[in-house]
């Protein structure tokens, strides 16, 4: 399979993938990847572009989903709620970290 990318229409100047690319390098199926998008934990970088392309971002995001998977042996279900704690965390750590620069 071959690295696709994609420029995103009406955003910055950042590069994007499509889907197979992130079935690529996370190992998991399209099918899997279309389910992280249904449940709202990736998403295209533009909807109205097809076939959709994703930002880089996403990237670590499925490539955690799938050492979820197969570490802990997780169904989709599983997965997306131990992705959605994983998520919340690191935007807690980073509140978090905002909070202490202000703090001095």
């Amino acid at each position: 399979m071959s690295t696709q990318f994609a420029e995103p229409a009406g955003q910055d100047d950042g590069q994007v993938c499509h889907i197979e690319y992130l079935a690529e390098v996370s190992g998991l199926s399209t099918d899997e990847i279309e389910d992280l998008v249904s449940i709202g934990l990736i998403a295209p970088a533009d909807d109205a572009v097809r076939p959709p392309a994703f930002g880089l971002c996403c990237v670590l995001t499925v490539k955690t989903a799938r050492r979820l998977r197969d570490d802990f042996q997780l169904d989709r279900h599983g997965v997306a709620l131990a992705l959605t704690l994983v998520q919340q965390i690191r935007e807690l750590r980073a509140e978090l970290k905002a909070l202490q620069a202000r703090l001095g």
